[in-house]
């Protein structure tokens, strides 16, 4: 996934990994965006509640959170990030890749 996402390669948006916010870290963020992305493996199966709380409150802060299984990224990557840039469309007429607005 990361390899998609680095060096501006979706929509010309910087997505950082691993990123902190107020505490929990989210795998893929884009600051320019507030947009999370969360990739969940095996692990989060025992976790569903843990997860959906943190979202919450991830959300609240006014960020959309998008989530995809491992499954999800090894047999449809095309498909994910699809989903992505709809996302991104849908949300980001007036913002530039640069976060500086439309000039």
């Amino acid at each position: 996934m990361w390899s998609k996402l680095k060096s501006r390669q979706l929509s010309g948006y910087k997505f950082r990994r691993q990123y902190s916010v107020d505490g929990f870290v989210i795998d893929f963020y884009c600051p320019a965006l507030k947009f999370a992305i969360e990739v969940d493996g095996e692990t989060h199966d025992q976790r569903i509640d843990y997860d959906l709380q943190r979202q919450k409150k991830v959300e609240s802060l006014g960020i959309r959170f998008l989530r995809f299984s491992n499954s999800d990224i090894f047999q449809n990557m095309e498909a994910v990030l699809d989903k992505i840039i709809d996302i991104i469309n849908q949300h980001t007429p007036s913002i530039s890749p640069s976060g500086r607005g439309s000039e």
